[in-house]
């Protein structure tokens, strides 16, 4: 029996054992989310299958791959959107959550890629895209989810810094500077522990392709920081925007 036939048998087993334990451990502690992790699978499992169709093409040509990115920008984008459209109902959403995914992205991917500190080729752009934009739309999403919260659990202290005389956009970074900061924790602390913990993925597949581990461990630092830098400006992006947008108690917060 190959690999592949061998892979495949296993994963008809463990799969659906793995979401039953999710589902019940969602269940047991009330986190809610029962209904999501069985249809995030099952998004994930066509998902791939249909992502396996069409990825061979965009391996094989800039333009197949740069497109390809783009997509997952859009998805992100959206998948970012809904997440904070459940916390507030914001005018313009998408263009909030576009532009920092967005901004974040495309500085760190251009400044990896033109330069040639990664290689310019479909091989490389298509997975480095997906990473950071990965990585921006999970910053935005997190850090655009905290600030409307924390925003709501502290209008009194937003309205207190109105009465001393700040702007209405410097009260509202002062009261949900620090919790966007959140949102870069993941990204901080899979960096702190590369190597100890955990063997990203650039890492292993470089060295089982034959690359030495000197140039494994140089790229995946290389895109572990770039997360950072991508998050970063995304955080900043998407508190930026929501500082000046309509917010939840329908007031406006403009400078």
């Amino acid at each position: 029996m190959s690999f592949d036939t061998g892979l495949g048998y296993a994963a008809l087993i463990v799969l659906p054992l793995l979401i039953a334990i999710s589902v019940v451990g969602s269940r047991y502690a009330g986190l809610r989310h029962d209904k999501g992790i069985v249809t995030a699978a099952l998004r994930a499992i066509v998902q791939l299958a249909a992502v396996g169709l069409v990825v061979g093409f965009a391996l094989q040509h800039i333009l197949g791959a740069i497109a390809f990115v783009l997509l997952m920008f859009g998805v992100a984008t959206f998948t970012s959107m809904r997440r904070l459209h459940q916390t507030a109902a914001i005018r313009n959403l998408w263009l909030y959550c576009g532009a920092a995914i967005g901004a974040g992205a495309l500085v760190v991917l251009l400044i990896l890629i033109l330069p040639g500190v990664v290689p310019r080729n479909p091989a490389t752009i298509l997975p480095m895209g997906g990473i950071i934009v990965g990585g921006a739309m999970t910053a935005t999403t997190l850090a655009g989810r905290r600030v409307l919260s924390e925003y709501g659990a502290r209008f009194g202290e937003f309205e207190a810094g109105l009465s001393i005389g700040l702007l209405p956009r410097e009260a509202f970074k002062l009261v949900v500077g620090q919790v966007a900061g959140d949102a870069l924790l993941p990204a901080l602390d899979q960096t702190r522990t590369v190597g100890l913990v955990s063997l990203p993925g650039a890492f292993v597949g470089m060295v089982l392709g034959g690359a030495s581990p000197a140039a494994a461990a140089a790229l995946q630092l290389v895109v572990l920081i770039g997360l950072i830098a991508a998050e970063t400006i995304a955080i900043l992006t998407i508190t930026e925007l929501l500082s000046r947008s309509a917010l939840p108690d329908g007031r406006t917060v403009s400078s």
